[in-house]
């Protein structure tokens, strides 16, 4: 399985998610399976009409789950730290869905708003 996961912050465009998810594509030459983000950013507008743009599912993940992946995560943000007791969002999202044996296959990209990364499940 192959993962995207997403940090963003409220009132993120449609626009801006889709070019990460395309970036992301670009860079490993893999299609995301679904796409995983904080549980707290799951009904926002701007994700849910990319999705729908491209026909991608999403995955909520927890906060216990997104910090149980952080040891695996390659990047770190002081501010994402401060705010949500995490350091990383997209990897952690990426890699928490992919599942416990997963890695990163696409580190933080960083965007207007929005991070994005992706991670391959062992069964990829």
């Amino acid at each position: 399985m192959i993962v995207a996961g997403l940090g963003l912050r409220s009132g993120c465009a449609a626009d801006v998610i889709v070019g990460l998810l395309r970036e992301a594509h670009a860079r490993c030459g893999l299609q995301p399976d679904l796409v995983a983000v904080p549980a707290f950013r799951y009904r926002e507008a701007g994700l849910q009409a990319a999705l729908a743009r491209l026909g991608l599912t999403l995955r909520a993940v927890t906060p216990d789950e997104l910090a149980t992946a952080q040891p695996r995560c390659v990047t770190r943000s002081a501010r994402a730290q401060a705010a949500l007791g995490v350091a990383s969002v997209a990897e952690g999202c990426a890699l928490a869905a992919a599942g416990p044996h997963s890695r990163l296959i696409v580190p933080r990209l960083t965007g207007t708003h929005a991070t994005c990364a992706m991670a391959q499940g062992e069964d990829a």
